[in-house]
Parts: structure tokens; sequence; C-alpha cells
């Protein structure tokens, strides 16, 4: 049920209005910048909770977690676990350069009528379809991919573990993203299986929200190359998501696909 329950706050993500939804998934380093790469160590939080960045909801499942080198090769996470209101790991980050932390989801959403009349719900894995009665009437097979991030540099920032992999909604920083700061623009560019997205809602909300009546979003909307700029009105950790339903499936069952990428940020003063 645990897993269940992150698949719907993913697809939940990809189609409801970041305002609308209060559960927010976020991965939280407890620092993002680092200058030695001869004994580095990071401790990571993951959640889904109410407010930005505490923890007061749920666990985020570590099950589909991957983390990228400066090398764009898997880094193991070590010391995992999963509490009842948040999962921790740490990192040993023994390469110069920056690391991509992701939790991903993939899977499929049906809908359909039962040989009785009613009306049934089915979510799972393209392997699992058949779990669909063969006699289901009206169905309608959706997907959905999604994907939680944050970044962490040693020294020097390095673009190997932030190449796309063609594959879904994804984030490529033009600057990068552990070099952001206070007062200072900053661009980036949203793809789609590789290809710039224009006019994409992206939404920023700083953390803290729970001091706050407001969440003081920051909106942007990319351009045809799919970038898009932020001025960071203060330091501190900041959240980052967009989310794009009505996608050309990659399955070949489905009829639609919803996508979703959201960011744990750091921005530093000046």
């Amino acid at each position: 049920m645990k897993k269940l329950s992150h698949w719907i706050v993913f697809a939940l993500a990809a189609v409801i209005p970041v305002a609308a939804s209060a559960h927010k998934m976020f991965l939280v380093p407890s620092t993002t910048v680092l200058s030695d790469p001869t004994d580095a160590w990071i401790t990571v939080d993951a959640a889904i909770s109410n407010d930005l960045f505490n923890f007061n909801h749920h666990a985020m499942d570590l099950a589909n977690l991957v983390v990228t080198g400066p090398d764009g090769k898997p880094v193991a996470a070590e010391n995992r676990h999963q509490g009842k209101w948040r999962s921790s790991f740490d990192l040993h980050l023994l390469q110069a350069g920056t690391y991509r932390i992701a939790v991903t989801s993939e899977g499929l959403f049906a809908s359909y009528v039962d040989a009785k009349g009613e009306k049934k719900r089915w979510r799972g894995s393209a392997d699992k379809l058949g779990e669909i009665p063969a006699d289901a009437k009206d169905l309608v097979i959706s997907q959905a991919q999604g994907s939680v991030n944050t970044y962490v540099t040693v020294g020097k920032p390095s673009d190997g573990a932030l190449k796309p992999s063609g594959h879904g909604l994804e984030l490529a920083p033009v600057t990068a993203p552990n070099d952001l700061f206070a007062g200072e623009a900053a661009k980036f560019r949203f793809l789609v299986d590789g290809k710039p997205i224009k006019d994409l809602k992206v939404t920023v909300i700083a953390g803290g929200t729970r001091y706050r009546d407001k969440q003081d979003e920051i909106t942007a909307t990319t351009d045809a190359d799919g970038q898009f700029s932020v001025t960071w009105p203060a330091p501190g950790m900041y959240w980052l998501n967009a989310s794009l339903d009505g996608q050309k499936a990659t399955e070949p069952k489905a009829s639609t696909r919803r996508l979703s990428y959201t960011a744990t940020l750091e921005v530093l003063p000046q």
C-alpha cells in the first residue's frame, strides 16, 4: 500500500495545480555544496508533506531512488531508513563534480466498467495489465511518469549527471543547479522526451510555508526553446515543480500520458 500511495501522489502532481494540492514530495540534502572531495558525506531526507520542508504527512518510498555521479555512473546510497514521517539515506561523495539525486515513478492507471456494470479503477505496471478483466467495457488507460530531484556539487560544478535521458519531463540546467544566488537570475530548460517544451508553466515556492499565510509562488513559462528564468528573492531552499497532461503515451495500450518533475534547489546568499 505504501508504494500505491506514492503512485497516487505522483499522478496527482501531474494534473492538479500546485496551489490546490496540499501534499508535496521533496528531497532535502543536508548541504548542496561541498569543497573537499576526499571524504565528503551528506544525508538526504525524503518526504511527502503539507509544508515545505517540514515532515508531517508521510515518508517517501526509496525503492526507485537513483543517484548519478559526476561521471554519469550510479552511486550507492548508504544507511537507508524509512520512518513514519520521513525516509533518509547517506551518500559518500568520492568524486568532484555535480550529483543528481532522484526518486522516479512510472506506471499505468485505468478506469473501466465490469461485467456487473460497476465502475472500477486499477493502477499498476504494464506487465500487470492482465489483471483487468478481458470483458471490461469503456476501458481507458493512462500513463504517468514523474521524478523528484535534488542536486549536490563537490568542488567545481559538472554536467555529466545532468545529461537528459530523452525520457519523460526533464530539467536541463543552463545555470548550474548548485550555483544559485539570491538576487541573481538563473536559467533552466525543460524537455519532453528530449525535445524543448514551449508554454510549460513552472512553479517555484520557497521553503517555510508553515510560517506563511500564502504560498508566495513564483511562476514562469517556458519559451520556444524550453527555457525559463527565475530571479531568487532571498537565500534558502526552494521547491520547483512543473507538470504536463495530454502527452502521447509511450505505452502502446495507454491513450494519454501525464508527466511531472519536482526539484529542491538551494539558493545561497551573495
